[in-house]
C-alpha cells in the first residue's frame, strides 16, 4: 500500500509539470500599460426612448466592435463592465483622438425633410454644412434604417469621395425622395437633410430626373458632399456600424507609449531576479540546506503562478507584475512558519529524529499558514471586486501567488525536505538548532509586557503626528480619484519648470499642475481635452527639441468620485472582514486588538504618504490593502501562538503567555519581513516612479505592521482581556498513533 509522502510526490512533479507545460504552450497576454495602446471606457447614458440597462450596452458593444474591426485596429479588446459599461483596448493606437471620435460616437443618424429657409434667431433651424439655416421636419428614417456604407470615388464622376448607402426597406426612401422632388429646383424644400448627432453633414438636394412623388426606387443612394477620403470612410464607419441605441459617455481613456511599456516590464524583470537571489541567499544563510530546499520550491512556485495566470487567460499589468515579485517575498513566509516550528520540535524531543520533526512541524504550522493566507485572500478580492484598470491585475496576481505559495509550501516543500533532510546530520539541515537569536531570547526573556502602556502611548504619539501630516499638508489625491487627465512627456532635452509651465499656459490651459523631472514633464488639470494636450506637446517642441507623449490618463467626474468611493469602503470593508473572521477563528478581544493595530499601522502609512506628498491613486490603495493582509497575517501567527501558550499555561497571568507568544514568533517575523523587503527593494530600485511609490508604502507598512504586532495589539490584547471572562482555551490534546494490523501500512 502507497504511503501519503509517495501520494505527495505524485502531485508535486504533476503540479509542475503541467505548469511548464503551459508556460512554455501558451503567450501570456500583456495589458496595453505593458504592450503600448489605448483604452477608452465609455458609459451608456439614457435616451429619451431608450433605457441604457445590460441589453442596450449589449447592443452598443457591438457596434462599437463593428466600428473597430473598420478602423483595422489589430486585435482590439472590447468587454461589458458591469451594467452600463464597455471597455475598448486598442493596442497600437496612441493617438486617442481619433479613436474615441470614431468610436465612441454617439452617432444618432437620422434623414429628416426640410421645411424651408431658417432665420436668424430662430431655435429650432440648424445650420448646414454650408452655413445656412434650414427648418427641418421630423426623422423619416434612422440609422436602424441603413444596411450598409461604403465609402466610394471614381475618376470618371471627377475628384472626392462619397458615402455610397444601402437601405434595409425600399419604401421610406422612396417616399422622402419623391416628396422632395415635387418642389422646384433651388427650393430648399427639395433637399434631404442627413443628421448625425444633431448636426447637419450634409444636406443635398433631389436630382432633377427624380419624378414628383416617385421618388429614388430600390432603396440605394450616395450621400455627396466635398469629403476626404479620411471623412468619407469615417462616415461610413459610423453609419456602417449603426446608429447606437443609447449615447455614450467617455469616463475614463489611457494611452501608454510601446517603451514605457517596454522598460516597465525590463524592469520588472530585474527586479524579480534581483529579489529573488537576495531571498535565495539569505534564507539559505538562515537555514542552510533546507533554506536551499526551499529556494527550489520557491522557483517551482513561479513557475506554478505563472502557468495559472496564462491558463487562465489573466491580463498582466505593471501592478499585476509588481504583484507577482512581490508574492516571492510573501511566498517565503509559509516556509519560515514550518522550519521555525521544525526547529522547536526537534529541540523539545531530538531523540524522535528530524523526521518526525518536520511531520509536526507542517501540522502545527498549518493554522497559522491558513489563518494569513486567507486574510491575504480578503484584500485580494477586495481589490479584484472594488478596484478598476490595472490595479485589478494586481488583485488577481496578489490572489494566485497567495494559492500557489500554499501549493509550494505545504507540498513541494514537504516533499523535497522529507525526501532529504531525514538522511543528513540535522546541523547541515539548518533545522537542528532553535538559532542563536531564539537562544538569547530565551535566555534573557525580556519582559515586554511590563512596558504595554509606554508602548501604545509611543504608538498613540506616532499616529497623532501622522494625522497633523493629513489636517496641514493634505493627500496629494491622484487623478484617478478627483477625475481630470494627467498627460506624461519625455523632452530631448531637460525642460525648467518655467519653461514647462509657459508652454502649458500658450497652449490655453491655465489651471494645470505641471511637474518637469529632468527630461519628462508631467501636467495634470481637470478641464484639459485632448486637442488641448496636442497643443501642449506642440509648445513643448519650441523648447524641448523631440517630444514623446509616455503616457496618458483621463478619469471623468463621475468615475473618479465612484473610484473614491470604492477605495473607502474597500478599506473599510477590509478592516471589517478581518475583524469578523478573526473574532470567529480567534476571540473577539484578539481580534479587536488585532484591528485597533491595523488602524494604527494605516494612519502611519497615510500619514507618511501625506508628510512626504506622494500620490495617492490606485496604486496606492493596492499596497494599502497589501499591507492590511501582511498585518493581519502577522498577528495572526501571534495571537495564534498566544492561544496555544495560554492553554499550556492556564495557571499563569495572560501577559505572561502573550510575552511569550511574541518572543517565540519573533524570529519567523524578522525572517518573513526581511525576505519581502529584500523585493521591495529590488522594486524601488529597479521599478520606476509608480512602483517606487508602491514600495514605499509597503517598506512602511511591513515595518509598522510587524512592530505594532508585538508593541501595539500585543498590549492592547492584555488590556481587552479583563472584559473577556471566559477562560482558557482547552489545550490541545496530542492523538494516538494509529496501528493498522495485518500486511497494510501506517500512513
Amino acid at each position: 500500500m502507497f504511503r501519503a509522502p509517495f501520494w505527495r510526490a505524485v502531485a508535486a512533479c504533476a503540479v509542475i509539470a503541467i505548469s511548464i507545460f503551459v508556460m512554455f504552450s501558451a503567450a501570456p497576454r500583456l495589458g496595453l500599460d505593458l504592450r503600448g495602446g489605448t483604452q477608452l471606457v465609455f458609459e451608456t447614458r439614457d435616451s429619451p426612448t431608450v433605457k441604457a440597462d445590460a441589453a442596450a450596452t449589449d447592443r452598443s458593444l457591438s457596434v462599437l466592435r463593428q466600428r473597430a474591426d473598420a478602423l483595422g485596429v489589430v486585435d482590439p479588446t472590447l468587454v461589458r463592465s458591469g451594467e452600463r459599461r464597455i471597455i475598448v483596448e486598442l493596442p497600437g493606437v496612441m493617438d486617442p483622438r481619433q479613436a474615441a471620435e470614431v468610436i465612441g460616437r454617439t452617432a444618432q443618424l437620422a434623414f429628416h425633410s426640410v421645411l424651408g429657409a431658417g432665420a436668424e434667431g430662430d431655435a429650432d433651424a440648424v445650420r448646414t454644412e454650408t452655413g445656412e439655416l434650414l427648418e427641418l421636419g421630423p426623422a423619416a428614417i434612422t440609422g436602424d434604417g441603413v444596411s450598409d456604407a461604403v465609402e466610394r470615388s471614381d475618376p470618371q464622376r471627377g475628384p472626392g469621395w462619397w458615402v455610397s448607402l444601402a437601405f434595409r426597406e425600399a419604401g421610406p426612401w422612396q417616399r422622402l425622395t419623391g416628396e422632395a422632388a415635387c418642389h422646384p429646383q433651388g427650393d430648399p424644400r427639395r433637399r434631404i437633410a442627413i443628421v448625425l448627432d444633431k448636426e447637419v453633414i450634409s444636406s443635398p438636394p433631389v436630382d432633377p430626373s427624380v419624378p414628383c412623388g416617385g421618388g429614388i426606387p430600390g432603396g440605394n443612394s450616395d450621400i455627396t458632399g466635398s469629403f476626404t477620403h479620411e471623412e468619407a470612410r469615417d462616415l461610413a464607419v459610423l453609419i456602417k456600424g449603426g446608429a447606437l441605441p443609447v449615447p455614450l459617455e467617455l469616463v475614463s481613456q489611457r494611452t501608454v507609449g510601446p517603451t514605457l511599456g517596454a522598460d516597465a516590464i525590463e524592469a520588472s524583470a530585474k527586479a524579480a531576479v534581483a529579489g529573488l537571489i537576495l531571498t535565495a541567499v539569505f534564507i539559505i544563510a538562515v537555514y542552510r540546506l533546507a533554506g536551499l530546499l526551499s529556494v527550489v520550491a520557491l522557483v517551482c512556485y513561479g513557475v506554478i503562478s505563472y502557468g495559472a495566470l496564462v491558463a487562465m487567460g489573466a491580463t498582466f499589468t505593471l501592478p499585476g507584475l509588481a504583484g507577482f515579485v512581490l508574492a516571492i517575498g510573501m511566498a517565503i513566509d509559509a516556509n519560515v512558519l514550518v522550519f521555525e516550528r521544525t526547529k522547536e520540535e526537534y529541540g523539545a524531543a531530538p531523540r524522535r529524529g528530524l523526521q518526525a520533526a518536520l511531520g509536526q512541524g507542517f501540522k502545527k504550522a498549518w493554522s497559522a499558514v491558513a489563518d494569513s493566507n486567507i486574510t491575504t485572500l480578503i484584500a485580494a478580492g477586495l481589490l479584484f471586486w472594488l478596484a478598476s484598470g490595472p490595479v485589478k491585475g494586481f488583485g488577481v496576481t496578489l490572489a494566485v501567488g497567495v494559492l500557489a505559495s500554499l501549493v509550494s509550501a505545504m507540498l513541494i516543500t514537504r516533499v523535497l525536505t522529507h525526501a532529504v533532510l531525514g538522511r543528513v546530520n540535522p546541523r547541515v539541515s539548518g533545522l537542528g538548532s532553535i538559532g542563536g537569536v531564539r537562544t538569547w531570547l530565551s535566555r534573557r526573556n525580556p519582559q515586554l509586557m511590563r512596558l504595554g502602556k509606554v508602548w501604545l502611548a509611543i504608538a498613540g504619539g506616532l499616529a497623532v503626528v501622522a494625522l497633523a501630516g493629513l489636517v496641514t499638508r493634505g493627500l496629494n489625491i491622484g487623478v484617478e480619484f478627483t477625475g481630470g487627465r494627467l498627460v506624461e512627456f519625455t523632452t530631448s532635452r531637460p525642460v525648467t519648470a518655467g519653461v514647462a509651465s509657459e508652454a502649458v499656459a500658450r497652449a490655453g490651459v491655465q489651471s494645470a499642475v505641471v511637474q518637469p523631472t529632468g527630461e519628462s514633464v508631467m501636467v495634470r488639470a481637470a478641464g484639459i481635452g485632448l486637442e488641448e494636450v496636442a497643443r501642449i506637446e506642440q509648445e513643448l517642441e519650441r523648447h524641448a527639441g523631440e517630444v514623446t507623449k509616455l503616457r496618458e490618463e483621463f478619469i471623468g467626474p463621475s468615475l473618479g468620485d465612484e473610484l473614491r468611493r470604492n477605495a473607502l469602503i474597500a478599506l473599510g470593508v477590509a478592516v471589517v472582514m478581518q475583524l469578523l473572521y478573526l473574532a470567529v477563528r480567534f476571540r473577539w478581544t484578539f481580534g479587536a486588538a488585532a484591528v485597533l493595530a491595523l488602524v494604527v499601522d494605516v494612519t502611519l502609512v497615510v500619514g507618511l504618504f501625506a508628510w512626504l506628498a506622494k500620490p495617492v491613486d490606485g496604486v496606492f490603495l493596492a499596497a494599502m490593502l497589501t499591507v492590511v493582509g501582511y498585518s493581519v497575517n502577522d498577528k495572526v501567527v501571534v495571537f495564534d501562538r498566544v492561544r496555544e501558550l495560554w492553554a499550556a499555561r492556564r495557571k499563569e497571568p495572560f501577559a505572561r503567555s502573550v510575552n511569550g507568544a511574541i518572543l517565540q514568533t519573533m524570529p519567523r517575523t524578522v525572517n518573513t519581513g526581511l525576505g519581502a523587503l529584500f523585493i521591495l527593494l529590488s522594486l524601488m530600485v529597479f521599478g520606476g516612479d509608480s512602483l517606487r511609490d508602491f514600495a514605499i508604502a509597503l517598506v512602511a507598512g511591513i515595518v509598522v505592521g510587524t512592530l505594532s504586532s508585538a508593541f501595539v495589539a500585543g498590549p492592547l490584547a492584555v488590556v481587552l482581556a479583563r472584559f473577556d471572562r471566559r477562560p482558557p482555551p482547552e489545550p490541545a490534546r496530542p492523538r494516538a498513533a494509529r496501528q493498522v494490523s495485518g500486511t497494510g501500512a501506517v500512513v
